[in-house]
């Protein structure tokens, strides 16, 4: 009788060396495992490989869908049940043998995870960051991820990062914590970040101009708990001064001055953040709704998505 949890993983990857070992030492109780690449330069695909996981390079053709909503579409999952974990992401003994029991209930269709963030070697409990949910297990044909309608900014990334997974049916909530933590040094947390700002500053357009609705989670001050932040996040994109008061939120309301220094640089670091989104935001408004970027053109044909199954 096999030991194997019957679920599938999904980890989207790129240049993730540092991180991939980890990872999927701590995923070796699943069923299967897809790593799906985007041409990686690095020793990712060796890495994997190893593991026996099944690689899939994904190749973005610049617009809808992107790397996560892709895979769900087009991976040949043989479990009903997918677990989207992120290279720089753990999954505990612990909390595989709750999945374990959970996947037998036929009452939820998929359930939130709750991230540990660990910075600078330290984890970030306070300044709003924990608890940190996040829906990665579900029945991969009821949810899909949202479309914010950002893809015609450059300069994103292929992979969606802050989108939501819309889901058809009842969502619980796990017990157990999955661990968060970049084995990467400070310059790729630069890097990573001035990629999703050039994203938040589109969502903040459309947030302003009415933009982004269809398709998407409504924003809704007695929803659920995504609904719920929509809803803040349509008031916060009007406020003046937002890089100062993301620190005063982060480090003196919410407490991010309990996890001492690294908790300091990383609300001085989520302060920045914002004012690239801020002005990254002036930008889109200042020139007609478009980054001040050479736009990027489109790909052949012969570059749309497609399985390149190189390992099984």
């Amino acid at each position: 009788m096999s030991s194997k949890i019957p679920v599938s993983v999904l980890i989207p990857a790129k240049n993730e060396e540092a991180n991939l070992p980890a990872c999927l030492t701590s995923l070796q109780l699943a069923d299967e495992i897809f790593v799906v690449d985007s041409q990686s330069q690095d020793n990712s695909i060796a890495i994997a490989e190893s593991f026996d996981a099944h690689i899939v390079q994904f190749k973005f053709n610049g617009s809808w869908p992107k790397k996560k909503n892709w895979s769900l579409e087009n991976l040949p999952f043989r479990n009903e049940w997918v677990l989207i974990v992120d290279c720089d992401e753990r999954i505990t003994p612990e909390l595989w043998q709750e999945i374990s029991q959970v996947i037998k209930n036929d009452e939820y269709t998929g359930y939130y995870l709750n991230r540990r963030v660990f910075f600078l070697g330290k984890w970030i409990r306070h300044g709003g960051k924990y608890p940190d949910w996040n829906l990665r297990l579900f029945k991969h044909k009821q949810g899909r991820y949202e479309n914010l309608h950002t893809e015609d900014i450059p300069n994103t990334g292929d992979n969606e990062v802050h989108e939501h997974v819309v889901l058809q049916g009842k969502v619980g909530y796990l017990k157990n914590d999955m661990l968060h933590e970049d084995f990467r040094d400070l310059y790729h947390w630069l890097e990573r970040h001035n990629r999703y700002s050039n994203w938040e500053a589109r969502v903040y357009y459309n947030l302003l101009t009415n933009r982004d609705e269809g398709g998407t989670i409504g924003a809704n001050l007695f929803g659920d708990a995504v609904q719920r932040k929509r809803f803040l996040k349509k008031l916060w994109v009007r406020l003046p001064f937002k890089p100062l008061l993301r620190f005063i939120l982060f480090y003196i309301i919410q407490r991010g001055f309990l996890d001492g220094k690294a908790g300091y640089i990383y609300g001085r670091l989520l302060s920045q953040y914002e004012y690239q989104i801020s002005v990254k935001l002036y930008e889109l408004r200042d020139y007609g709704g478009t980054l001040n970027t050479e736009k990027s053109q489109p790909l052949p044909s012969s570059l749309t998505p497609e399985i390149e199954q190189t390992a099984t």
